[in-house]
């Protein structure tokens, strides 16, 4: 039975999401397409793996080795902590280097796997282009090299929401239950990856009639296939909802919780904006609004509609999802991260609707080459930063020059003090938040009495770490002198300076 569409082809049956993409016929040939995904899978790999343990830890990166010592599957986020600790820690130390092997090796297997269930969506070309983008697009390399999980949740929502719409659309009981697992996995990984699939979820149900119900429902495995999935949606709800209560209770009671000095909190609408501006970057601009035209132009297109509706669904109902959340509590831009497939992809439809227009040019692919060398370059310029400092403060080079220069008493602050504490074994790091009110105690008049040193990012960027916030630049600028600048030059907007602060004890001099 070949798939209905209802309303112009909006809403779809449950039996199939929507036709098989229509490949154009002048795109590459198989042994092409094969041949182009192992260069893009083997770049992916060397970009990487590329300094993969040049860099030091980061803020975030200290949970992952703290809880990856101890892993238990209690935790909120389990399966890259049980991967460091069965897999990679029998063979390798949890190092800089074992610490992000998992996840440089999850954001390689991410290219072929976004090709292979791409293309049985969108055609091979399409498919080809949206793993170019990945494969070159700055946030993912970082991620990739970032010893957290969302490398593990890019991959697994990359594989979940398509292959449950292949499942679906095709009747393979083999495709849509890797989109049960990769959904499991994918919530194993971070629980905002869960909601990759709910946006399709939504659709299937909405295309549902009671007469196919009826039929499907006499069928032994969909009866057992509805008891499995009700008991997996039950354990979801288990699990998640007093993850999110208690997420939402830690911030209502520790506002500004976390290693970062962070800006004050915005305005409900501001801060969403500012969220999504995040993603468009992220993503970089041009893939983003390209993969707008792009879902625009097959929606259009209307034989294909279906595709449209599928990739509009998977992020319109992750962000919406989020972005009321966010109203209530933190969220995070990470969090977004599950719905940027479809991005690539909707990129990538766009792109392969310029390949089959005929504007008269001469060689035809001129167009879509100019256009695609103009959305990659867009992202080169953090890309090479990237790879200058690993976008990453210099916590280790401060511990190594602190070390030279205190003495016994003294104390030292800083905004992500479980990092330099790792780095500076010697001396306890106490967190730099930003009531000063902790240093001015710490800070006393008297012979004998401690020197405080400071640790802290510089005054780079609206939205990153600073010490712009309230009064605790005036205080340091008060009290302190800078000692010592960390970081090098990067060529994009992003700045990663550290500064050293040096608090001498008594009354600033001349007063």
């Amino acid at each position: 039975m070949r798939p209905e569409a209802r309303s112009g082809g909006a809403i779809v049956s449950p039996e199939g999401l929507g036709a098989p993409s229509e490949v154009d016929s002048s795109g590459p040939s198989a042994r092409a397409a094969w041949l182009i995904l192992a260069a893009l899978t083997l770049l992916g790999l060397i970009l990487r793996f590329w300094h993969l343990g040049d860099w030091n830890f980061q803020a975030t990166e200290m949970f992952t080795y703290r809880d990856s010592q101890r892993p238990q599957f209690g935790n909120a986020r389990p399966l890259v902590y049980l991967l460091n600790y069965y897999l990679v820690r029998p063979l390798l130390p949890l190092d800089e280097f074992g610490m992000r092997l998992v996840p440089a090796i999850a954001g390689t297997l991410a290219i072929p796997a976004m090709y292979l269930l791409g293309r049985r969506m969108v055609g091979t070309r399409a498919a080809l282009f949206a793993a170019l983008f990945l494969t070159l697009n700055p946030t993912q390399i970082l991620y990739s090299q970032l010893g957290r999980y969302w490398s593990l949740v890019f991959l697994f929502c990359t594989i979940a929401p398509i292959a449950l719409y292949l499942g679906v659309r095709d009747r393979s009981g083999r495709m849509f239950a890797l989109g049960v697992v990769a959904t499991i996995l994918a919530g194993l990984s971070h629980p905002v990856g869960a909601l990759s699939v709910g946006g399709p979820v939504l659709l299937l149900l909405a295309g549902l009639r009671r007469e196919q119900l009826a039929e499907w429902w006499r069928h032994p495995g969909v009866r057992w296939g509805a008891v499995g999935l009700l008991v997996v949606l039950a354990l979801a709800l288990y699990r998640f909802v007093p993850l999110l209560l208690g997420w939402i209770s830690m911030h209502d009671r520790m506002p500004g919780y976390g290693q970062f000095l962070l800006p004050t909190q915005r305005a409900p609408g501001v801060k969403q904006l500012v969220r999504l501006m995040g993603l468009a970057d992220s993503l970089t601009v041009p893939v983003a609004l390209a993969a707008l035209a792009g879902v625009y132009l097959v929606w259009r297109a209307g034989r294909q509609r279906s595709i449209a509706v599928f990739l509009m669904s998977v992020a319109v109902f992750h962000l919406g999802v989020l972005l009321l959340v966010s109203l209530r509590t933190s969220v995070s831009l990470y969090y977004l991260l599950p719905s940027t497939p479809v991005f690539f992809l909707g990129a990538g439809l766009f792109l392969d609707h310029l390949c089959r227009g005929d504007r008269g040019t001469s060689p035809r692919w001129l167009v879509p080459a100019t256009v695609t060398a103009m959305m990659l370059v867009a992202g080169v310029p953090t890309l090479i930063s990237d790879y200058r400092d690993g976008r990453r403060f210099d916590f280790r080079g401060a511990a190594r020059w602190l070390t030279e220069q205190m003495r016994p008493g003294d104390l030292v602050f800083s905004d992500q003090p479980m990092v330099l504490q790792h780095y500076l074994p010697q001396v306890k790091v106490i967190h730099l938040q930003q009531n000063p009110a902790a240093l001015a105690d710490s800070l006393g008049p008297g012979e004998g009495r401690s020197r405080l040193w400071l640790v802290a990012p510089a005054a780079s960027h609206a939205f990153r770490a600073t010490l712009r916030e309230g009064g605790l630049r005036q205080w340091i600028y008060g009290h302190c002198q800078l000692q010592y600048t960390l970081g090098r030059g990067r060529v994009d907007l992003r700045q990663q300076y550290l500064q050293v602060y040096r608090c001498p004890p008594g009354p600033p001099p001349g007063t």
